[in-house]
């Protein structure tokens, strides 16, 4: 009989889960969550490597492109979708495959991983290139249809990373960069939604995160790529200006009006003393880095 992947094995404690009571029961779900966090942890060298495998790609243009299935794939398209809004990185550059289609990301759909051939073909309705970073993300490290994508973006020499819970798996041994999440048994067996499918959000958030600030969309800790759809956002914004500028509320509206809602030109514009065009001048000439722009 084949050894289960260490996601699927029986968890050797909590035997009468079913048993317990509601606050016994929460407590166990919670406690067990910790097991994501150290799986991170763990794992922190090898998404460094992937981030730095990943970078020279994104700054040619590159694309993410995120495969996955099930709650794997429904992660990969929340991290995708989280990058414009928060780092104004275009949707267009952020771009998630779910096996099943659109209509996965609601309903399962029956058989759908098992295609690896899928896989493939919609990977390549991509139109992958080497300047492409290919994020494959699997609890099992075997589900077919991403192993299908995995071996598509090589042929074409994307760069690729895998994503999964159980070591020696398919996705991390042949990615480029391979990033094992060993969380292993699951409380309520099999159930990857769990601790895995956190220990996953979390890699994920590193990952994508730590690619914006090297990108420059981060000014010390602030996120001064943020783009303002919201009146929430347009505060959020002022306060940004505001603290990186280190000027009053008021001030930092004015110049952030002035300079089409963008809080980098605006940020040049207080500090510098420069018109709006020029602050934008100045940052378009820096690459985008606010930093190097108010160096003078």
């Amino acid at each position: 009989m084949t050894q289960p992947p260490r996601t699927e094995e029986p968890h050797p404690e909590h035997r009468d889960l079913d048993e317990y009571g509601i606050p016994q029961l929460v407590q166990a779900l919670v406690d067990d969550q910790a097991g994501a966090v150290e799986a991170v942890r763990r794992a922190a060298p090898q998404i460094a490597a992937a981030v730095a495998g990943a970078l020279p790609r994104l700054e040619q243009g590159g694309r993410l492109l995120y495969v996955g299935a099930g709650t794997s794939g429904r992660l990969g398209l929340l991290d995708s979708v989280e990058l414009n809004p928060t780092f104004s990185w275009p949707s267009e550059r952020a771009v998630a495959l779910l096996a099943g289609g659109p209509s996965a990301i609601h309903q399962a759909v029956d058989g759908a991983e098992d295609d690896r051939e899928q896989g493939r073909r919609d990977l390549l309705a991509l139109g992958p290139g080497p300047r492409d970073v290919v994020i494959l993300v699997a609890a099992s490290g075997a589900t077919p249809f991403t192993l299908g994508a995995l071996e598509a973006a090589g042929e074409v020499g994307a760069f690729t990373v895998g994503i999964s819970n159980n070591p020696g798996s398919p996705i991390t041994g042949k990615a480029d960069a391979g990033v094992t999440l060993d969380t292993g048994p699951e409380l309520i067996s099999g159930s990857t939604r769990l601790k895995a499918g956190t220990a996953q959000k979390i890699a994920l958030n590193t990952f994508s995160t730590a690619l914006m600030v090297r990108l420059h969309k981060v000014f010390g800790n602030l996120m001064v790529d943020v783009r303002p759809t919201n009146a929430k956002l347009v505060r959020r914004a002022v306060r940004l200006v505001a603290l990186a500028a280190g000027v009053d509320e008021d001030r930092a509206g004015t110049a952030f009006e002035a300079c089409g809602r963008q809080v980098k030109p605006a940020v040049i514009a207080l500090v510098l003393g420069l018109a709006p065009p020029q602050a934008a001048e100045r940052l378009e000439a820096a690459g985008g880095d606010l930093r190097a722009a108010l160096k003078t």
